[in-house]
């Protein structure tokens, strides 16, 4: 929300917009106390904010939840982010950081992870929880998602669930992901990587896996693909301890422009029958 800082009448430079960090929450909303959970969403402002916001909202966790949402340097109205939080429940706070800068080397910053630079580095250590887990913004998650983590990470470091394939535009589930995101060990990327789990199925222990956050921001070198999400994925299945809840609590949208969409249409059409474009 900061877009520049100036001088006026020559005195010592003032913010000439809004603060880089706003908390959004219900009259009496405490911050100081720790919260039961908390969510990481780095942005860059698509349409879709709003509904994996939203799906946050309708999680059937008992407990307070604390919404980290992170702005990658984006052209998009700011309005967009109210209506991502409209209908906030009183459970939840959302704490917005909106630089006004990329941190990310893809858009000029500083940072090799191009899908939100330091953000997720950034915002694991400002949420106010122990537990953490992290959604994209063009993604959601069904309701039972944070609750059936929670129980699966109970005596472990970190935690993931399965997901579920959808349609990018009407949103429509294609099938269960049984070959990318599945575990430490299996999957397609067993051989290469151990493995794999996306980062909008993972929930961590910060506390515990505090060495790893860091690899959000600056990918490890000499993995075979050098990606934030697998630097992560490599030293939680490598040096943690581990639950998992059997669950596919994640929508996850494909997209025709990435470079697995082919395998997971030939996938898609094994499991299903129905050929996607």
């Amino acid at each position: 929300m900061v877009d520049a800082v100036g001088k006026v009448g020559g005195q010592q430079p003032t913010l000439t917009q809004n603060p880089a960090a706003v908390h959004i929450g219900h009259a009496g909303a405490v911050l100081r106390d720790p919260f039961d959970m908390a969510v990481v969403i780095p942005t860059i402002l698509r349409p879709t904010l709003a509904q994996a916001v939203q799906s946050v909202f309708a999680q059937d966790f008992q407990g307070r939840i604390h919404i980290l949402i992170g702005v990658d340097q984006s052209d998009a109205p700011r309005t967009l982010l109210s209506q991502a939080v409209a209908g906030q429940p009183a459970h939840c706070v959302v704490t917005v950081l909106d630089p006004g800068y990329s941190t990310s080397k893809r858009h000029g910053g500083m940072h090799p992870a191009h899908d939100g630079g330091a953000l997720r580095t950034v915002l694991s250590y400002l949420a106010n929880s122990r537990y953490v887990a992290y959604l994209d913004d063009d993604n959601w998650w069904d309701p039972a998602h944070l609750s059936s983590l929670r129980t699966a990470i109970d005596g472990q470091d970190w935690a993931f669930s399965l997901r579920r394939y959808v349609d990018p535009e009407t949103g429509s589930p294609h099938c269960i992901d049984r070959w990318e995101s599945v575990g430490p060990g299996r999957g397609v990327y067993n051989t290469h990587c151990g493995g794999f789990v996306d980062p909008n199925c993972l929930m961590i222990d910060k506390i515990a896996c505090e060495p790893v956050l860091r690899f959000w921001a600056h990918p490890l070198a000499d993995l075979p693909t050098p990606e934030p999400d697998r630097s992560v994925f490599h030293q939680l299945s490598q040096e943690y301890r581990w639950g998992e809840s059997g669950q596919a609590t994640v929508r996850y949208r494909i997209r025709p422009g990435d470079v697995a969409h082919g395998h997971r249409r030939d996938w898609i059409f094994e499991e299903t029958g129905t050929r996607i474009a």
